[in-house]
């Protein structure tokens, strides 16, 4: 099952969570999966009504006890640690939807940013991590941002996110190990917009970037 999911993962988030200590990997994955599995919904289909049907089929799911869901989905056998958490999850599905507007604004930028962020405070409780909440937000939020850029095509677009994100730009304070592949991912945007927004894994140079992160923090 674990594998399974490791395998939908995109490549930055998929390296990430290979210096997730053995504790938080399993709720991490789940994480980074469900992020993932509302980003192929919205980039996947071939209709907006199409990919609404799918969140919204999300936050029905998220609504029921973990007993009377969709037992046959591996994604959501792992998301059962967060069954105290749906509000936060069903806030992250809001935000993926933002992204079905016809144009892309500052205000819908800011507002998936922050949803995505807002989704590492339930893995926090989750693993019972000693870092910060607004420690946390900058390193999330950043990446988000980041992350959100080297996918956008539309020049104007891409160039507004990455306004945004270099606003963020800042020093981050060290997060703990078991929030390590967050760093990870936080240490690679920076990267990336230091490189006017490339993807985050983007050669012999990221990977190196990555694995001084996964083993250090910083």
């Amino acid at each position: 099952m674990a594998e399974s999911l490791h395998d939908t993962l995109p490549l930055p988030q998929r390296l990430a969570l290979t210096y997730a200590p053995a504790r938080a990997r399993q709720a991490t994955l789940a994480l980074f999966a469900f992020d993932s599995r509302l980003g192929q919904a919205i980039t996947q289909a071939s209709e907006p009504i199409m990919a609404q049907m799918r969140l919204a089929w999300w936050r029905d799911q998220l609504k029921l006890a973990p007993n009377l869901r969709e037992r046959s989905d591996a994604l959501i056998c792992t998301l059962d640690p967060f069954m105290d958490e749906s509000f936060s999850l069903s806030a992250l599905i809001d935000g993926w939807e933002l992204l079905l507007s016809e144009e892309l604004t500052e205000s819908s930028a800011r507002s998936f940013a922050s949803a995505r962020a807002q989704a590492f405070l339930p893995l926090r409780r989750v693993l019972n991590a000693p870092d910060d909440a607004d420690a946390i937000l900058r390193h999330a939020q950043q990446w988000a941002l980041a992350d959100l850029a080297s996918g956008i095509s539309d020049v104007k677009e891409r160039s507004l996110v990455l306004d945004l994100a270099r606003d963020a730009n800042e020093t981050m304070p060290t997060l703990t190990r078991v929030m390590r592949p967050l760093s990870v991912l936080s240490g690679l945007s920076r990267r990336s917009l230091k490189r006017g927004g490339r993807p985050l894994l983007d050669g012999a140079g990221s990977a190196l970037t990555a694995i001084r992160l996964g083993l250090t923090g910083r």
